[in-house]
C-alpha cells in the first residue's frame, strides 16, 4: 500500500476514536495503554501528581500503586481514546487541585481544570488526533462544570516538557497564552462557562 494510502487509512481511523474517563471499571485498559510498548509506563502521568512522600519513590511500581489508588478513590485522572475497543491514547485532565506545582501563580484553583500530558499510540501519530484529544478533553470539563480548561504546552523546538502539547495546538483550539510556567512551559487558558 502506498504512504498516500496508509495516511488515509489511518485518517480515517482517527474520526472512529472515542474517548471515555478513566475510572475503576476502564482501569485494566489504561493499565494495558500504559504497559504497552512505548508508553509511559515509568511514570504513570504521576509526575505532577506525587505527593511529596509519593515523589520519593520515582520507579514504575510505586508510582502505578499511586495511580491505582487515586482511581479507587474516585478522584478524576482523565481521558483514554479508544480504537474499536482498543486504547490508542491518553490525556491527563483532571481538577487542577488534584494536580501539584503546575503553576505557581498563587491565584485559586475553584473551577480551573487542567491538561497536564498527552499519550499517543506511534501508529497514529502525526495524523491530527491531538486535536481531537483536546476537544474531548474540553467537552469532559464542560459536562463537569468547569469555569476555566488551562494547559501547559511548550514551543516545538523545547527539549523538555513535549508530553504537555505544543502551543500551535492549543492556540488552534481557541485557548489563549495567560502567562508562564517556569522557563519552557506556556500558559494556556479557554474559558468554558
Amino acid at each position: 500500500m502506498s504512504k498516500v494510502g496508509r495516511h488515509m487509512i489511518e485518517a480515517a481511523e482517527i474520526d472512529r476514536i472515542v474517548f471515555r474517563e478513566v475510572t475503576a471499571d476502564t482501569w485494566p485498559d489504561f493499565e494495558r495503554l500504559f504497559e504497552s510498548r512505548g508508553c509511559p509506563g515509568y511514570c504513570w502521568c504521576m509526575l505532577w501528581r506525587a505527593t511529596p512522600q509519593e515523589a520519593r519513590h520515582t520507579d514504575g511500581a510505586s508510582r502505578k500503586a499511586a495511580m491505582v489508588k487515586r482511581i479507587a478513590a474516585g478522584t478524576t485522572v482523565g481521558l483514554l481514546g479508544y480504537l474499536d475497543e482498543e486504547p490508542v491514547a491518553w490525556c491527563s485532565v483532571a481538577p487542577r487541585s488534584t494536580y501539584r506545582r503546575l503553576v505557581d501563580d498563587g491565584s485559586p484553583d475553584v473551577g480551573i481544570w487542567s491538561i497536564a500530558c498527552f499519550f499517543v499510540v506511534r501508529r497514529l501519530r502525526g495524523l491530527g488526533i491531538t486535536q481531537r484529544i483536546i476537544a474531548a478533553a474540553v467537552n469532559f470539563a464542560k459536562t463537569r462544570g468547569v469555569s476555566i480548561v488551562e494547559a501547559y504546552p511548550v514551543d516545538p523546538e523545547s527539549p523538555s516538557y513535549r508530553f504537555m502539547g505544543f502551543v500551535a495546538a492549543f492556540e488552534a483550539a481557541g485557548f489563549r497564552e495567560v502567562g508562564r510556567a517556569g522557563t519552557r512551559r506556556h500558559v494556556f487558558q479557554l474559558r468554558v462557562a
